[in-house]
């Protein structure tokens, strides 16, 4: 489901990272080839696994990949914000942050063991149902991976202090704050009250502040003791294990911890409302949303898959009913959406639209009915069932490549165990929604969906007073309590063999007639190829006096070509299971193709016509161009939005090619002036095979995927001449002062700190890059650890260096709670100034960074996306294809010394200059204190400044 809480960001980024496909001589549409059988696909689909239950009732699932030496450790707890009381929401997930703190044989922030072994893919979510911890470690680590989950599971409370309590309500407080700052971010909260008032399922998983500001240290120990037991969790290891090496290391870690009280699950009905409701809310929004929800079954539910695909085919689909008609014919909204977030005893059946600005939003709400209804009374057609299935099993197919991680092969695992008691029960849903007939989807939508339904209409204007904490104060320490720490009883974390070093995947070169290369490599974990077609062209390229173009002539690319509508091609994209996406970066432009490699050549004859072919017909081109402007006016509402379109003219200067990044989604008055003839001068000089490089990763042989190519782009030229790119300004930053955008009424300020650095992009920035993942880059950072763990004023801070082509800035961002603004620029002055001075680089930190970078590798090229993307990394850094296969020495050559002098020659805080995003009327007394001069701007005004900066 296409979720409305990501409209604005989602709007944003597609709008201002499209990239553009290839121009040149038209060439006839190639006949598309058949899809192979949904079934076909399915039967791709396994996870084989083994599993085994520990006498204390801890659940064990093994699942044995050996295509990396890496190993997903993958801890479920069937404890969710359902089970929490009334008084105490937002428990579940504030435990989830106090199990990363460390616990009583593994003191001090859990990210650190993990980091030193090289574990990627490591984090905690918190949902209504369920809490879950996961890593992915190299093989030799998996020892101490046992360990620390084990230790937080049965050696836990003794670690749980008031500082850390503490600590921690700070943060996720920080972390609610920086959601509900988002346009839209306060519709969930009310979805939940209107919908499902007095269900275990009515509130939200962060909580209220009030209940956050509320819990104790005893609260948080009983519910520790409550739900984490071993009897309550779903262990999952997935990678180079199978059940016989795995069976002793769990017992060895995991059999000593005692059963604890098992979850009662709580009494869930699906509720239905007396009659349909509307509640209207306002926000700083920049279109009017309509969202309609019912509740509906959960998903072991026998109508969960109908549901699930008449949602697909309502409004998930890219050929979805709601696209088609409210989007693409009667062009009463700019983004539609609609389907089911199934949960494991409930499910919320969304249907939404962001109303052309303009556009009377009941007309929209009107549509929205009249559809449903259409789709309730006549059914979905045979082939919209089909299209459904066919783009579920792609993506899974994709998805199982990796063995953790948020969505890989231990997710599928530990999710049908938990919620299903069937580890397999992904195969299950599969394989329904394959064989799921028209009329079981028709009577699935009839059944719960002709019932009333709550509308929620947001509307531009004035939020709501925001609820925000309370000021806690300090508990008073215990008389006589011990101010040592915890003394552990299990020993000292187990020793790592040594990890081998990384065997990158042997990359080929080679070339079509027309002189386009290919870069390939070969990857046989699922039968998936990707393809990126580079351009050197990127943001860039956008013409300087029409900021946008660009992103407009991507947008156009797949949505009509001389020989197909945009219908048309969205329904033949899914019948293969095919993916189609556009992209920019500030140097390069691309565009992409992912298919299952048995539907590659219908997924290139498709691929070319978008990129030879596009029509940019004038009904399309006015579509989208009311699409891109509700873009840009949403990322006027945005803070990272105004944040990104302040920065770039302070760095770059006016002239400089660059200063272009602050256009985000196009200068709005030359995005209403653009004509065909501007968008097919742009497709002529930029998208064309002498600008294009193409970049494969395959279980395909490289013979075979080339001469798929070749057959489709090698007699592609170029018309007319090629876009040239003009460095002929140098960056020129302003002198050191902040910049405050007013946003009022927010609960958050966006800091970011800002400085051209004088390293040479065109040499090798590895020293410069590993100094800066001891301040800024990564969760153990200075900076971050001071504002997140020491201070608890922000849910997360970096620094790092943006790596263009032709410039290398310093950029710090960071979200912290309004009152702390001017105090968290200090804070970072005082980091970035120790680090560069009297407290740099330590030996603990260099052993750290390097063990973490060097270990990680096997872990980090797990996937074909990660892969394809190093690939192109490489070759525009002009890095030897083989860099990774060599990278572990010149870390391990690396000393304190280098990194910071490295440090020290690139950056200076005495230059950097600030943007914040905040409320003007809270923040800026806060800033006036600081020594720099404050220039406060109201959002709308950062619409145009790349438009001025560029064109001098």
């Amino acid at each position: 489901m296409k979720s409305f809480l990501m409209y604005c960001s989602a709007a944003t980024i597609a709008l201002a990272t499209a990239s553009s496909p290839a121009a040149a001589q038209q060439v006839a549409a190639a006949s598309t080839a058949k899809p192979v059988p949904v079934a076909e696909l399915v039967k791709r689909v396994d996870i084989p696994y083994e599993e085994f239950t520990l006498p204390n009732g801890l659940r064990v699932i093994v699942h044995t990949d050996r295509k990396a030496p890496i190993v997903a450790v993958s801890t479920w707890y069937d404890v969710g914000s359902k089970h929490e009381p009334k008084g105490k929401t937002g428990f579940a997930h504030l435990f989830e942050h106090l199990m990363f703190n460390g616990s009583e044989n593994a003191p001090g922030d859990f990210f650190e063991p993990l980091k030193q072994v090289g574990a990627t893919d490591f984090n905690g979510t918190t949902s209504f149902d369920r809490t879950n911890y996961f890593e992915t470690v190299p093989r030799p680590a998996l020892d101490r991976a046992l360990f620390l989950e084990s230790d937080r599971m049965g050696y836990l409370l003794g670690a749980i202090t008031q500082g850390v309590l503490d600590e921690q309500r700070g943060v996720v407080q920080n972390e609610k704050r920086q959601g509900d700052n988002r346009p839209y971010g306060l519709v969930y909260y009310k979805l939940l009250e209107e919908l499902l008032a007095g269900s275990p399922y009515g509130h939200n998983v962060i909580g209220s502040m009030a209940d956050l500001d509320a819990a104790s240290l005893d609260d948080v120990k009983n519910w520790f003791r409550a739900h984490y037991g071993p009897n309550n969790a779903v262990l999952v290891l997935a990678g180079d294990v199978d059940a016989k090496e795995a069976r002793p290391l769990v017992e060895k870690y995991f059999a000593a911890i005692p059963a604890g009280p098992k979850s009662v699950l709580p009494k869930v009905e699906v509720p239905t409302l007396p009659q349909a409701k509307t509640v209207v809310m306002k926000d700083r929004v920049a279109a009017t949303m309509v969202l309609r929800t019912w509740a509906v079954p959960g998903l072991n539910d026998p109508d969960s898959v109908p549901l699930d695909v008449f949602g697909d085919v309502l409004g998930g689909l890219a050929s979805s009913r709601l696209d088609n008609a409210l989007v693409r014919k009667e062009k009463l909204a700019v983004q539609v959406s609609a389907g089911i977030q199934s949960m494991a005893q409930l499910g919320m059946f969304q249907v939404q639209a962001i109303v052309k600005p303009g556009v009377d939003a009941n007309l929209v709400a009107k549509r929205l009915d009249e559809i449903v209804a259409d789709l309730i009374r006549n059914g979905p057609t045979a082939d919209e069932v089909q299209r459904v299935a066919t783009t579920a099993v792609s993506g899974r197919i994709s998805g199982l490549e990796s063995v953790g991680g948020f969505g890989g092969k231990a997710v599928a695992l530990a999710s049908g165990e938990l919620y299903s008691n069937n580890p397999g029960f992904f195969k299950k849903q599969l394989e329904e929604t394959a064989r799921v007939t028209p009329a079981q989807v028709q009577a699935a939508g009839k059944k719960w969906l002709s019932r009333p339904a709550l509308t929620i209409m947001v509307e531009p204007g004035q939020r709501e007073a925001y609820q925000e904490a309370a000021a806690v104060a300090p508990a008073k320490p215990v008389e006589g309590a011990q101010a040592e720490p915890f003394k552990g009883t299990r020993g000292a974390l187990p020793d790592v063999a040594q990890i081998g070093d990384l065997d990158f995947p042997d990359v080929s070169r080679s070339k079509l007639s027309n002189g386009v290369e290919i870069v390939y490599a070969n990857r046989t974990a699922v039968p998936v190829t990707q393809v990126v077609m580079s351009f050197d062209a990127g943001v860039v390229a956008d013409p300087a006096n029409k900021l946008g173009t660009q992103n407009l002539v991507l947008s156009l690319l797949d949505e009509g070509t001389t020989s197909k509508d945009s219908i048309a091609i969205a329904e033949a994209r899914e019948r293969l299971g095919a993916s189609i996406s556009t992209g920019s970066s500030s140097d390069r432009t691309y565009l992409s193709v992912s298919a299952p490699s048995p539907n590659l050549p219908g997924a290139l004859d498709l691929f070319a016509d978008v990129v030879r072919n596009p029509a940019f017909a004038p009904d399309e081109v006015e579509r989208l161009r009311a699409t891109q402007l509700t873009g840009i006016a949403a990322e006027l509402t945005d803070p990272q939005g105004l944040a990104n379109r302040a920065l770039p003219p302070l760095i770059y200067g006016a002239g400089n090619p660059y200063v272009k990044l602050a256009a985000g989604g196009g200068d709005p008055e030359a995005v209403k002036a653009l004509t065909r003839d501007d968008l097919l001068a742009f497709y002529r000089a930029w998208i064309r095979p002498d600008k294009a490089k193409i970049f494969v990763v395959s279980d395909r042989p490289l013979a075979d995927v080339k001469a798929a190519l070749e057959a489709r782009f090698g007699n592609w030229k170029g018309i007319g001449a090629a876009g040239v790119k003009a460095f002929t300004v140098a960056p020129k930053q302003v002198a050191p002062k902040i910049v405050l955008v007013d946003r009022p009424d927010s609960p958050q300020s966006l800091i970011l700190a800002a400085q051209m650095t004088q390293l040479d992009p065109a040499s090798e920035l590895l020293t410069p890059l590993t100094a800066n993942q001891v301040l800024g880059a990564g969760f153990l950072s200075r900076i971050n650890m001071e504002l997140r763990e020491n201070k608890h004023w922000s849910y997360g801070a970096r620094g790092g260096y943006d790596w263009l082509e032709k410039a290398v800035p310093y950029t710090i961002a960071a979200p912290v709670q309004a009152d702390r603004t001017g105090d968290s620029i200090k804070a970072i002055q005082q980091q970035v100034g120790d680090f560069l001075t009297s407290k740099g680089v330590t030996e603990a930190e260099l052993t750290r960074e390097i063990n973490g970078t060097t270990r990680e590798l096997a872990g980090r090229f797990e996937t074909s996306g990660a892969v394809l993307s190093a690939m192109q990394q490489n070759d525009l850094r002009k890095r030897p294809d083989n860099f990774y296969d060599t990278v572990t020495q010149k870390y391990r050559s690396m000393t304190v010394a280098q990194l910071d002098a490295a440090a020290r020659a690139a950056l200076d805080p005495k230059k950097f200059v600030w943007v914040v995003v905040g409320d003007a009327a809270k923040v800026k007394p806060q800033l006036d204190s600081l020594g720099l001069p404050v220039e406060v701007v109201p959002a709308a005004s950062v619409a145009g400044s790349a438009a001025t900066a560029a064109s001098k």
